[in-house]
């Protein structure tokens, strides 16, 4: 996966607003409109945009509650880490799941709507899978700073 300059201007530009036309991002990177929807389809058919998304306020609709936490399992195997990321990913609860090294296994970011719905969740979640060794909880009291935006460096020119 390679990337040039105007590349990754147009990856500066589309982190911080992906809601721009080509025409736009074209103008801002020095392209043609024709140009620039060429680079967008070849930055996401290899993977370097993996998505053009919404951040939706959880407050906003419903999900006020945010944690995150750290999990730790039971035993480190290829399927039972395996069987946990595919849990992760199925849950609607958890928003963004890393596994990670240090003292958990895994962290997970959270919503929900009230402590009774998380522990609900947890009792489903954490509870009745007997690969979890245990869990902790840190509740967000704000979020500060929301976003996806990756700083994009500058390819080295040969």
């Amino acid at each position: 996966m390679q990337y040039d300059r105007t590349d990754a201007r147009i990856l500066e530009i589309v982190q911080k607003n992906n809601r721009l036309t080509s025409e736009m991002i074209g103008e801002l990177a020095g392209l043609s409109a024709t140009a620039c929807q060429r680079r967008l389809k070849r930055l996401r058919s290899e993977g370097i945009i993996e998505a053009d998304v919404s951040i939706v306020s959880a407050k906003s609709v419903g999900r006020p509650i945010q944690m995150l936490v750290m999990v730790s399992l039971e035993r480190e195997r290829a399927d039972i880490i395996d069987r946990f990321k595919k849990a992760i990913k199925g849950s609607v609860e958890v928003v963004n799941g890393f596994y990670v090294t240090g003292d958990a296994d895994f962290v997970l970011y959270i919503t929900a709507r009230t402590m009774e719905d998380y522990e609900q969740f947890t009792r489903r979640f954490f509870y009745e899978n007997p690969d979890i060794k245990g869990f902790k909880t840190m509740v967000v009291m704000d979020r500060v700073k929301a976003g996806f935006a990756i700083p994009i460096e500058l390819p080295h020119e040969e």
